[in-house]
């Protein structure tokens, strides 16, 4: 016999997955005002047209949300920014980590991996900084969880990710941005017998590849945007992964504006530090083609979309939607 729960709903849970449609539509109406734009070489007006499509999406959002990072300032491009406010006031209060488009050359380019995406989670669980411009991150899916440490080595980290996950080392793949930064990192993974999957731009893209049951990596690793880390924290809590990160700056201007606002670069971050709570979503619609989702599609009358949807009562949602007038 099937038990019924007579609990009270999670009130959390509810008011998350009540934002959640509205959320998909903003992040489907960003990828088709990018469609112009696509393969013209002008990275800031495809920027642009994602930000505005994503505001005025945002205007009809329920409840109260409050922008607490995002791509602007780091980028120099458009802002929804820190603070921003937007939707139609009341509750549900929210949280948004944004990134109007994820890779914005490959938009520009017309090559693959460009997204547009959203993360939600009830007000004060999201970790924000406007000063984090960048973040390292070590992200493992379920196995591996409790047995990373992002202040070991990374040969101990693969050893440890392979234990867990039933591999040898030489079969396990690492995701890792095409970075002059990365040299040392990307020779040292190699030097395990482990392979590298490089990728140009994009890490939420990447860190899906290692979360989705079939992605076909184990653990992204090295310096991304500090806004795409709050991004896939989300994901990673929906999703039952596992993920540590530390504030990582570039510049010593990133590095002097982290020390005036009281953060420890290099100090530790888990995930209960970047996302608090379970219940938080994750939303991505494609912009041009990708290895887990296809590209917007002209159909008769408008557009078909394909989407993704992390959230509590929608763990892997796959969604296709068809978009006329």
């Amino acid at each position: 016999m099937r038990t019924v729960s007579l609990d009270p709903p999670n009130v959390q849970e509810v008011a998350i997955d009540t934002v959640v449609p509205h959320l998909l539509r903003a992040t489907q109406h960003a990828a088709l005002a990018c469609q112009p734009w696509i393969g013209r070489g002008d990275a800031n007006a495809a920027d642009q047209a994602a930000v505005s499509a994503l505001r005025q999406a945002f205007a009809q959002l329920p409840g109260t949300a409050t922008v607490v990072i995002g791509e602007g300032e780091k980028d120099d491009a458009p802002m929804l920014y820190r603070g921003e406010v937007v939707g139609l006031g009341g509750a549900p209060a929210v949280d948004l980590a944004i990134d109007p488009l994820e890779n914005t050359k490959a938009c520009a380019r017309d090559t693959d991996g460009a997204i547009t995406v959203v993360a939600a989670a009830p007000s004060g669980t999201l970790w924000g900084s406007g000063e984090a411009w960048y973040m390292d991150k070590l992200v493992v899916g379920p196995a591996a969880r409790d047995v990373i440490d992002i202040s070991r080595p990374v040969e101990e980290n693969l050893a440890v990710i392979a234990t867990a996950t039933g591999k040898a080392v030489h079969e396990l793949r690492t995701v890792v941005l095409d970075k002059a930064r990365h040299v040392e990192l990307i020779s040292r993974i190699r030097a395990t017998g482990a392979a590298v999957s490089l990728i140009p731009d994009g890490d939420v893209a990447g860190a899906l590849e290692v979360l989705a049951p079939d992605g076909r990596a184990d653990a992204l690793m090295g310096v991304g945007g500090a806004p795409e880390g709050v991004i896939t924290a989300c994901a990673v809590r929906v999703l039952g992964g596992g993920m540590q990160a530390r504030l990582a700056p570039q510049s010593d201007v990133e590095r002097d504006r982290l020390i005036d606002a009281g953060h420890s670069p290099g100090a530790p971050m888990t995930l209960e530090d970047i996302v608090t709570t379970d219940q938080c979503c994750m939303v991505v619609t494609s912009v041009t083609w990708g290895s887990l989702q296809r590209h917007p599609l002209r159909v008769p009358g408008g557009w078909r979309t394909r989407s993704f949807v992390a959230s509590p009562l929608h763990p892997r949602l796959v969604v296709d939607a068809v978009h006329t007038g």
